[in-house]
């Protein structure tokens, strides 16, 4: 696959990280469904890792940032269930 013209070239694990952390701003930020995003966005990310056969770094920052995520996102949900 060749680059557009003036555009860098994105491969997938970028764009799995990219939304992870789009989803990780909007859950700070309280936007609504940004927890389930932020989850999908995590799980897609895994699953693209596991997909790519050269994935070493992709799986030492998942490792690293999903207990992140997770704490982010049961934060939310307590922080929600208190309001309720």
């Amino acid at each position: 696959m060749t680059a557009r013209k003036g555009k860098p070239r994105i491969n997938h694990s970028e764009r799995a990280k990219d939304e992870v952390y789009r989803q990780m701003f909007r859950l700070e930020e309280s936007r609504p469904g940004a927890g389930m995003a932020l989850a999908l966005a995590l799980l897609r990310a895994w699953l693209a890792a596991e997909s790519n056969s050269e994935s070493g770094l992709e799986r030492v920052w998942l490792k690293n940032i999903s207990p992140i995520c997770l704490q982010m996102i049961e934060a939310a949900l307590q922080a929600r269930d208190t309001v309720s």
